[in-house]
């Protein structure tokens, strides 16, 4: 496998669509001047931002999380430009940004160090050869104070690694439960 320069996730986007909306350089700064967390295209990477929408988990309705038989109500909605989240809680999110996924490319969605430095991990995920859609974003504060994460700002970098061969199955191929999905996706059985 090969790691993909900046280069290459250029070239992808602009020839692919693999990316949508597509940012070709680093934005560090807002055409007001306003500073934000990076996003864009890096060196070996594309550093994607949280959409306004969030889940919030709370334990309000006392249920059991069951990943067979989740019950959506464990969570509050909530949109804007930030979410706060409660101490040892979790939010889940999904990107700005749409990926379409090469056959021949797996992409690993990693969080950004400004959060993991602050208590904030997001969790490590797999876009597999074929994948498309958001990618649903789950950020968890393991501090014991409240934390921010910030809406349309740079929150997880994709690293796309290149197979010498395709692989015999896509996620397109087997079907696979979260192909094409668009916004939070819950989990699905």
């Amino acid at each position: 496998m090969t790691i993909r320069s900046d280069r290459w996730i250029r070239q992808m986007a602009r020839e692919n669509d693999m990316i949508a909306p597509f940012a070709a350089q680093q934005v560090r700064h807002l055409d007001d001047g306003h500073a934000v967390i990076s996003y864009g295209v890096s060196s070996y990477g594309y550093d994607a931002r949280c959409a306004n929408t969030f889940k919030v988990f709370t334990n309000i309705h006392s249920a059991i999380v069951d990943p067979k038989n989740f019950d959506p109500h464990s969570f509050v909605d909530k949109e804007g430009p930030y979410c706060i989240i409660p101490p040892n809680a979790f939010v889940l999110s999904h990107t700005v940004e749409y990926f379409r996924i090469p056959p021949n490319v797996l992409t690993l969605c990693l969080g950004k160090s400004t959060y993991a430095r602050c208590g904030i991990i997001v969790n490590v995920t797999p876009l597999e050869p074929e994948w498309e859609g958001h990618v649903t974003l789950e950020f968890s504060n393991t501090t014991n104070l409240p934390a921010k994460i910030y809406a349309h700002e740079g929150v997880v970098q994709m690293v796309f690694l290149q197979a010498d061969e395709n692989c015999m199955q896509t996620y397109k191929d087997r079907g696979g439960k979260y192909h094409k999905q668009s916004g939070i996706t819950l989990p699905k059985p």
